[in-house]
């Protein structure tokens, strides 16, 4: 990796996704003067789960999956958090994704802890049978370890509403007949006819979108003619440009695990997403926009960059080089801490992950809450909702970043940690 400051070029290690939330974490808990007990506390994870499974394969052949699942804190509530099916799944990562849920969804002001896991597999290599049998194998080696009022995963990459269905018939089969029904909150992110939330699946881009609004708002501008790129066009990107455009604003260069496209003159978000659907979820070769490299999408001139697909995108390599005024988060700590010190300098405003993206867990909480109570809520109830939610969150943290003249991360870093430790000093720590 270069960096490249007055004129010196200068080599850095990659930073991992445990180095990068480490030292977040470290950074707010020094300005709120975090106690230390709690400081240790948090700074460990509460359960680490590694299962070796076997799946007959459609071939006849056995193969062996390692699967994981991290349960990092759990002092507000239940371990929340999704479960990805991708090559990079490992302790590692599940361990700095689990630490992001919990300072998530302390900070949406839900009774959540935080877990994360997945599977170390390319999906993509394995048939549609193949997928359901993993799945409800993993499910199976993780039943004592899940729950739908201990640990209740939802989906991420490469997983999906089909994926949830499997899991939730599978772990309710293992229960005993009169229990099976009362678990269907076991996970969510279900389809809507098996007890998923209505809007479930545009929660998160929702989300994104709406903390771009705020943002505007506060800054006194319109999003109308507003550039902007997506890197990552699977549900996130997709819903995140879908309302974008809505409001008047162009995507001009979005990115996929496959290809990089842009169009100056704006790319039609519904004929990209119908053009990626017929074309098995890809964006190459899409006839009204040109295929750039890889490496120039962040350098292309735009008012707002939405990362939208894995970690460590935005690095110290091309943080220098980025045009936008704004990055909103829409994956899980897409902008290493090399990166975002160069944004930051620059004067590059960054809403962080764990406000940015929180749509999805905020939804996930009300079908949560939905099956808990045997209720059915409507489209445009949970919309409302959900604009709320994000709207308080949005507000605290913005607030709390002017006040003490600090980044919004930062800012909403201090405010997750602060809900969590009252808990501990009203509680105390066993024994």
């Amino acid at each position: 990796m270069t960096v490249i400051a007055k004129g010196k070029t200068k080599k850095l290690p990659l930073r991992g996704m445990m180095d990068n939330v480490m030292e977040q974490f470290n950074s707010a808990a020094d300005h709120i003067n975090l106690h230390p007990n709690i400081r240790k506390i948090l700074s460990i994870t509460n359960n680490e789960i590694i299962v070796h499974f076997p799946v007959k394969m459609d071939n006849g052949d056995v193969e062996i999956f390692t699967g994981y699942r991290v349960q990092h804190n759990n002092a507000l509530g239940p371990y929340k958090g999704g479960l990805r099916y991708h090559p990079t799944v490992d302790i590692d990562a599940a361990r700095a994704l689990a630490m992001w849920m919990t300072w998530k969804t302390s900070l949406a002001g839900l009774p959540y802890g935080g877990g994360k896991g997945g599977i170390q597999l390319d999906p993509s290599k394995y048939s549609p049978s193949e997928l359901e049998r993993i799945t409800r194998r993993f499910t199976f080696a993780l039943a004592d370890n899940i729950g739908p009022e201990h640990d209740i995963p939802a989906p991420d990459v490469n997983t999906n509403s089909q994926t949830m269905a499997w899991m939730a018939d599978t772990y309710m089969s293992t229960r005993p007949p009169a229990e099976r029904t009362a678990n269907q909150h076991v996970v969510t992110g279900k389809p809507d006819g098996s007890g998923g939330l209505e809007g479930r699946d545009r929660a998160t881009g929702y989300g994104v979108f709406l903390t771009i609004k705020f943002w505007a708002h506060k800054s006194a501008e319109s999003l109308k003619d507003k550039r902007f790129i997506v890197q990552g066009f699977g549900n996130v990107g997709y819903w995140a440009a879908h309302f974008l455009e809505k409001e008047g604003a162009h995507l001009v260069a979005v990115q996929d695990a496959y290809g990089t496209l842009h169009n100056d003159d704006g790319i039609k978000v519904e004929d990209l997403y119908n053009y990626s659907i017929a074309n098995k979820g890809s964006i190459v070769d899409f006839p009204e926009a040109k295929a750039i490299p890889k490496a120039d999408f962040y350098t292309t001139d735009c008012d707002i960059c939405i990362p939208a697909a894995l970690g460590n995108q935005i690095t110290s390599e091309n943080a220098l080089y980025i045009k936008a005024r704004l990055i909103a988060e829409g994956a899980n700590g897409p902008t290493n801490v090399d990166g975002e010190k160069i944004l930051l300098e620059k004067g590059v405003t960054i809403i962080p992950d764990i406000l940015c993206n929180s749509g999805g867990v905020i939804g996930s909480y009300f079908e949560w809450l939905q099956n808990r109570n045997g209720e059915l809520w409507q489209l445009d109830e949970v919309m409302i909702k959900l604009e709320k939610k994000m709207r308080e969150s949005f507000n605290k943290v913005y607030t709390f970043s002017e006040s003490e003249a600090m980044d919004m991360r930062t800012a909403a870093y201090c405010i997750a940690i602060k809900r969590i430790e009252k808990a501990y000093v009203q509680r105390g720590i066993f024994p």
